[in-house]
C-alpha cells in the first residue's frame, strides 16, 4: 500500500505549478518536528503543502503527501502508515485535512512520540486544538491563515511588491504611508474588484468561475468540514445555510435572536451554538462585548460574514455600511482582539476606537475620546485621525 500512496503522493506534488507565494509563506519555520496549518477552505493552505515538498531537496521516496479524506486510508491507520514510511527511510510526512479523520490528535501523538518524522498537517479553522485530545497543543506549532489581504491581493494582480504595515504604524504614519502605496498603484481603482473577489486566491486562476468555486467552497465547509468536527447531523445542516443568508441579507446592529430563531425553527441555544460552528469554521464573524467574554451562549453584539466576496455572492443587495464593517473586522481580526464598545463601532485590542463610514464621515460620535480614529471608504489618502478603510488591508 505504501508503494501507491508514495505514487500518488509525487502525482500530487509534481502537478502544483509555482504558485504565488501568500504572506505565511515566509513566517513557518520547518525545523520543527510537527506543524500545523489552519485556516478556512480555499485559503491555500493545500497549495503552501505540496509547493513546500516539490521544493524540498530530499527525494520522492522519501516525502509522503495524504489527504486525510483518501479512501484508501480507510481500513489503514495513520499511525501505521507513518511506521511503514519512516521504516523505509521517510522523512516527511505531510496530511491533509486532517480534521476529516477520526481521533487525529491521538495518531499524531503517537507518531510525534514514537517516530523521528517530521509531520506537517493541514485542517479546518473550526479545529480548537488548545483543546484537543492528546494535549496536541504542546506538541505542535499552529499556524492560522487568511485569506488574501488587499495587499496581497494588489501584489498579485499588479505583480509589484509592497510591504505590510503593524496596525500601530497605520494609526501614527497613515498619510506618508498612503503616498508611498499611491505612487505605486492606485488602490480605489482595484478596491471594488477586491471586496467582490478578491478573497481567495482561486480567483486569480479562472475569474469568470470564482463565484461558482466561491459556493462550492462555501458549501463543502458548510456540508462536510463543520459537521466533521461538530456533533450536527446531516438534516439540520440547511439550518447552518439559512442561518449565513439571514445574517448576509440583515445588519449588524438590528441583530434580533428571536426573530432569527423562528425564521429557522430552533431554539435560542441551538442558534448560539451554530453562531460558533460557523465563526469557528470562517464563514461568520460573531462579535461581543468585552464584558461578555466568551461564552458562546451569550447574545452576540454584531454578527458579520467572514469577509466582503460572501456578502457580494450570498446577498441580492448588499448594504454599503454592511460591507464597511464587514471588511473592516476582516483586516482586523487576522492578528488582532475585536469588541464593541458602547461608543464608535469597534473597539481594537482594548485600546483603539473606530467609527467606520463613507468619506464624509464625522467624528461626532466619538469626539474628545483619546485613540479615536474615523475609518472613511472611498478616500485615497487620510489625514488627523481619519484613516482610509483599504490602507487597513495592509496588515498582512
Amino acid at each position: 500500500m505504501l508503494n501507491k500512496l508514495l505514487e500518488n503522493s509525487a502525482l500530487y506534488i509534481n502537478l502544483v505549478q509555482d504558485p504565488r507565494k501568500r504572506y505565511f509563506y515566509d513566517e513557518i519555520d520547518h525545523t520543527d518536528k510537527l506543524i500545523g496549518i489552519i485556516g478556512a477552505r480555499g485559503v491555500g493552505k493545500t497549495t503552501y503543502i505540496l509547493d513546500y515538498l516539490k521544493n524540498s531537496s530530499i527525494p520522492f521516496s522519501k516525502k509522503l503527501y495524504l489527504s486525510a479524506d483518501n479512501i484508501g486510508l480507510s481500513n489503514s491507520s495513520l499511525v501505521d502508515i507513518a511506521k511503514e514510511f519512516s521504516a523505509k527511510g521517510g522523512e516527511i510526512l505531510a496530511i491533509d485535512e486532517i480534521h476529516k479523520y477520526k481521533n487525529f490528535e491521538i495518531e499524531l501523538k503517537q507518531i510525534y512520540d514514537m517516530l523521528p518524522l517530521k509531520v506537517i498537517f493541514s485542517g479546518s479553522s473550526a479545529i480548537e486544538l488548545e483543546h484537543a485530545k492528546a494535549d496536541l497543543s504542546r506538541r505542535a506549532v499552529i499556524y492560522r491563515v487568511n485569506g488574501l489581504s488587499f495587499r496581497e491581493f494588489l501584489e498579485f494582480k499588479k505583480d509589484i511588491t509592497l510591504n505590510a504595515y503593524s496596525l500601530e504604524d497605520i494609526l501614527k504614519e497613515h498619510s506618508n504611508i498612503a503616498f508611498k502605496i499611491v505612487n505605486k498603484v492606485k488602490p480605489l481603482e482595484f478596491w471594488e474588484e477586491y471586496l467582490q473577489y478578491g478573497y481567495y486566491p482561486f480567483y486569480f486562476e479562472n475569474p469568470k468561475r470564482y463565484n461558482i468555486k466561491l459556493n462550492e467552497t462555501i458549501n463543502t465547509a458548510i456540508e462536510v468540514d463543520i459537521p466533521s468536527i461538530f456533533k450536527i447531523k446531516y438534516e439540520y445542516i440547511i439550518n447552518l445555510k439559512k442561518l449565513v443568508k439571514l445574517i448576509c441579507a440583515s445588519e449588524p446592529f438590528t441583530l434580533n435572536i428571536q426573530e432569527l430563531s423562528n425564521k429557522i425553527g430552533i431554539d435560542r441555544d441551538t442558534l448560539y451554538l451554530y453562531f460558533e460552528y460557523l465563526h469557528r469554521g470562517k464563514i461568520l464573524n460573531v462579535i461581543r462585548a468585552k464584558s461578555k467574554g466568551d461564552n458562546i451562549f451569550s447574545k452576540p453584539d454584531k454578527v458579520y460574514l467572514n469577509n466582503p466576496n460572501l456578502n457580494y455572492s450570498y446577498c441580492s443587495q448588499a448594504t454599503v455600511g454592511m460591507i464597511r464593517e464587514t471588511t473592516f473586522t476582516t483586516f482586523l481580526k487576522t492578528h488582532h482582539e475585536l469588541s464593541i464598545p458602547k461608543k464608535g463601532d469597534f473597539l481594537v485590542d482594548e485600546k483603539y476606537l473606530f467609527e467606520i463610514g463613507g468619506k464624509n464621515k464625522s467624528f461626532k460620535q466619538i469626539k474628545d475620546i483619546p485613540n479615536s480614529f474615523v475609518v472613511g471608504d472611498d478616500i485615497e489618502i487620510g489625514f488627523g485621525n481619519k484613516i482610509p478603510l483599504w490602507l487597513f488591508g495592509f496588515l498582512y
